[in-house]
């Protein structure tokens, strides 16, 4: 079990964030203005991040992963569409110990 994440790993989150952004955002009924409000981008960087026109960052996608993770629906989801994997489970939760 790795203690830190790989790029590898972040690359393949980051990834399947991307190709189930849209789907998650609408499970919350939040527009685009609404959710890059919630994340702190604009809502201009969150459509290009959608069309995959631009690169998510890694803090963009933690925040991704926040408001995602505190709704139930959603958060059922993510370690099913593969962007919160066991290993990163593993390694936020040693944040909290």
């Amino acid at each position: 079990m790795p203690d830190k994440l790989t790029e590898q790993m972040k690359e393949l989150a980051v990834e399947n964030m991307v190709k189930n952004l849209t789907v998650l955002r609408t499970m919350l009924h939040l527009s685009q203005v609404e959710l890059a409000t919630l994340i702190g981008v604009g809502r201009q960087t969150l459509v290009a991040i959608e069309t995959r026109k631009r690169k998510m960052t890694w803090s963009t996608f933690l925040s991704l992963l926040f408001v995602f993770s505190q709704n139930k629906e959603t958060n059922s989801l993510l370690e099913i569409f593969g962007i919160y994997s066991a290993e990163m489970k593993d390694i936020y939760s040693d944040i909290n110990s």
